[in-house]
Formats: C-alpha cells, sequence, structure tokens
C-alpha cells in the first residue's frame, strides 16, 4: 500500500486539560494550560481497519489497552498555544506512522569497476614483489 493521506480527526479529538508543571511562574498555579489529547483509535469511524492496525503498531507505547491514543504537551504557559501544537504533534505521529519505507534493492558492483579493481591490485602485488627481488642476503 502506498503512503496515505491523513484525514481531519478532529472531530474525534477529545481535550482534557490540566494545571501544568511547566514554565509560567505564579500563572502555573491558577490557570490550567497542560493539554492532554485522547483518541479512540479502535472506536474511529473515520480510520480504515489498515491505518487503526498500523497505528496499534508503530505506537503501542502511546496507546492504552483500551485503545485510547494519548499525547501530552505543557510546552507553553498558554493553554491554546499547547492545544495547537498537541494537534500538530499527534498528526506527526500519524504521518511517521502511516509511511511506508521503500524496500531496498541490493546493487551490484558494474563488471568495468571489479575490472579496475582486479587491474590495481594487481599492479600494487607487482610493486610489492618487485621489493623482494631487490634484497640481497649475504653472510
Amino acid at each position: 500500500m502506498e503512503n496515505q493521506t491523513i484525514p481531519d480527526l478532529s472531530t474525534e479529538f477529545i481535550f482534557k486539560t490540566t494545571r501544568s508543571s511547566g514554565p509560567g511562574g505564579q500563572n502555573v498555579n491558577k490557570v490550567s494550560s497542560k493539554v492532554e489529547l485522547y483518541f479512540d483509535v479502535n472506536a474511529s469511524q473515520i480510520l480504515n481497519d489498515w491505518q487503526k492496525t498500523r497505528l496499534w503498531i508503530k505506537q503501542a507505547n502511546k496507546i492504552s489497552q483500551e485503545g485510547i491514543f494519548k499525547i501530552v504537551c505543557q510546552v507553553d504557559r498558554s493553554q491554546l498555544r499547547n492545544k495547537e501544537l498537541i494537534v500538530e504533534k499527534f498528526y506527526d505521529l500519524l504521518k511517521k506512522a502511516f509511511h511506508i519505507e521503500k524496500i531496498r534493492k541490493p546493487s551490484k558492483p558494474s563488471k568495468s569497476a571489479v575490472n579496475e579493481r582486479i587491474k590495481v591490485k594487481k599492479v600494487r602485488a607487482v610493486v610489492k614483489q618487485n621489493r623482494n627481488k631487490n634484497i640481497d642476503f649475504e653472510e
């Protein structure tokens, strides 16, 4: 199967906000800026079976046993910015999961390259051979 186009899944997102432990000074104590994104892989009406299986295989460490894909973002002080970042991160993870690597076909050296290598080896062998002929052992 070729590389998949990723559909818009925003209708199936569930967001939860809590107080962040990230930057923000006293703002951290007052504002819920940490955003958690939940996506139910099994119940998704938009993803097909191949995409669901691929997601389970490639992102297994982020999916619970109930099939809930969960990611968290608390980078920014703003809840809205964290929400934007987490959606970007989600689609990047999907893109990586759906990407199919090309199968590598092993290559062979050309005949001319093989012949050139053998020629260089023979020349080198002759040079080394000539070194031994010049040595005289006299006792």
